[in-house]
């Protein structure tokens, strides 16, 4: 069957059952789990190592479908989680294009972060729709703890994501091209 399809069309695949097996398992497993009264989340680390591994166009595209899973799965209001982590695949990916980086915490920096802006961003984005916002300092200890052990599982996330789309993804990635070397001017516009 691989064969049979595009090397695309494989990463697609791949993209779909690591999408859908990351929501069964942040649904039924990962968030029954409770270590020092913080509940982990895959999601955020699985978008933003997409993100890292494959650019931003994929991990904006991947992080939409992803929160659609994710709220159809939580019976949430649909496009909240949509919204959150098509920021995190994009901006994990632009920090690909852009940085290119290569430190190893970065999986760790990467995980800590997307965790923060889809806790954000879907407690704003509730709180504009009338929701209310709970804030307490209870709350806030819990969001501190969950930033912490989402940012130590973040490493094996990273590599088993990064292992399931190896065979599958694009030898050169997007980066970003240096501009002109004189001094970032068009030659054309020197006349």
């Amino acid at each position: 069957m691989t064969g049979l399809l595009s090397l695309e069309q494989r990463l697609i695949l791949r993209l779909t059952l690591i999408a859908i097996a990351a929501v069964l398992i942040q649904v039924t497993a990962v968030s029954q789990i409770t270590i020092f009264r913080a509940t982990a989340d895959v999601l955020p680390l699985v978008c933003a190592a997409v993100g890292l591994l494959l650019g931003s166009t994929s991990g904006a595209a991947f992080g939409f479908g992803l929160g659609l899973l994710t709220d159809t799965a939580s019976y949430e209001t649909v496009g909240l989680s949509s919204l959150a982590y098509l920021g995190v695949g994009f901006a994990a990916g632009r920090m690909r294009e852009l940085r290119d980086p290569q430190a190893p915490s970065t999986p760790m920096v990467a995980g800590a972060a997307a965790t923060f802006v889809v806790i954000a961003a879907t407690g704003i984005m509730r709180f504009l729709l009338g929701m209310g916002l709970p804030l307490s300092p209870a709350l806030l200890r819990e969001v501190a703890s969950m930033l912490v052990l989402n940012a130590l599982i973040s490493l094996p996330i990273f590599g088993l994501v990064r292992r399931l789309l190896a065979p599958v993804s694009p030898d050169d990635p997007p980066r970003r091209r240096r501009s002109y070397t004189t001094g970032g001017l068009s030659p054309l516009t020197r006349v």
